[in-house]
């Protein structure tokens, strides 16, 4: 196990001298159970005073497995040899069906679920360690705040437990206005709407200054104005050098957000890249078209692989856009013609290959 005061490629200092990263020597400080770092970093400092080395891996799982009992004294296995990079500086989005292993997976990154197997490291340490020493900050889907405080103080005391830990963290009103809840400090932390508690929420996530904040599914169940201030707020701490891992099920959330977006199913990766990557790895088109009902055999056009009718609208999903306009046109169907490729959902669904995989509208969630 070496240790190491310094990077030699770029000076940075490493933040307590033993526990960075020292990519110049391609070794690990501070944990023996750290995974290598990847190579030709770019290092830059986020608020937190930490060298996030962006480039560099935040958070790596290698070959992780976690099964739990099942019926029959037959195991579930929720991951299944996962193996996941994620580097810092990021955010990324992390998508699946219901039962995909992503609530297990941000269990095991945090810390809070041991693996069966496989090795779990964050920032080259153990998430443990991680987690004790505050470069990892959290927010659960749920949780009541503290009842009979207010937002000022209940902020207050969770940022004193590390300023008194000695981390650089920002001041406590600068915390509350990166969270947007300024205007909620003489407010009672229980009689706040759910847009308002979950900034709040958000607020105590990263009172520590954390160099990674895993949210899960964040804005479910808020409506489209609180989702984008909350989605306000944690830009403006990405904005600072930290990464972002963030589960959600409003698919253009992750379109919109992310960096980068991870695709789990059973508990394995299946499609991991921007947005469009992911678009990209679904062929065909879909064609819509308004549908007055004098055509009742859609799927029969040319190429049509499926096809839905929603409201007044025609949508069909071809492999061969060109033919099945033609068709729609012999047919005197051709009105208000649109022609786009796959969308996330469509992608989604086809790599996840259900199509009840839960999916959301602007205007609400479907769990």
């Amino acid at each position: 196990m070496w240790f190491v005061d310094s990077c030699r490629k770029c000076r940075a200092s490493a933040p307590g001298g033993t526990r960075d990263i020292c990519t110049a020597q391609e070794r690990i400080c501070g944990s023996a159970e750290a995974v290598p770092p990847v190579r030709n970093v770019s290092h830059v400092t986020n608020e937190s005073g930490h060298d996030t080395e962006l480039g560099t891996t935040a958070v790596s799982l290698r070959e992780v497995t976690k099964s739990y009992p099942g019926k029959g004294g037959t195991g579930v296995r929720a991951v299944d040899g996962l193996t996941l990079d994620l580097a810092c500086g990021r955010t990324v989005a992390l998508l699946g069906p219901n039962g995909a292993g992503k609530s297990t997976a941000i269990g095991l990154m945090l810390g809070l679920i041991p693996p069966d197997s496989g090795r779990v490291a964050v920032f080259g340490e153990t998430p443990e360690r991680a987690v004790r020493s505050g470069r990892i900050g959290a927010m659960p889907q749920t949780g009541r705040l503290i009842p009979g405080v207010t937002v000022r103080e209940l902020v207050t005391f969770v940022h004193r437990t590390y300023t008194g830990k000695g981390r650089p963290v920002p001041p406590a009103g600068e915390l509350m206005e990166t969270a947007m809840i300024a205007d909620l400090a003489g407010r009672r932390a229980d009689r706040l709407s759910g847009g308002q508690a979950q900034r709040v929420r958000f607020a105590i996530a990263v009172a520590g200054a954390p160099d990674l904040i895993v949210l899960d599914e964040p804005t479910t169940g808020l409506d489209i104005e609180a989702r984008r201030e909350l989605w306000a707020a944690i830009r403006a701490y990405a904005g600072r050098g930290s990464t972002v891992l963030f589960s959600t099920h409003y698919l253009e959330e992750a379109d919109a957000e992310a960096d980068r977006i991870v695709v789990v199913d059973r508990g394995k990766v299946i499609a991991d890249g921007t947005g469009e990557d992911i678009k990209r790895r679904v062929p065909g088109r879909t064609v819509s078209v308004d549908f007055t009902g004098s055509f009742t055999d859609l799927d029969a056009l040319p190429h049509v692989v499926s096809s839905e009718v929603r409201g007044t609208r025609a949508h069909l999903h071809t492999t061969d856009s060109d033919a099945t306009v033609m068709a729609l046109a012999q047919a005197g169907l051709l009105r208000n013609l649109e022609v786009k490729g796959a969308g996330l959902e469509e992608a989604f669904l086809t790599l996840t290959g259900s199509s009840k995989a839960t999916t959301t509208t602007p205007t609400g969630a479907t769990r």
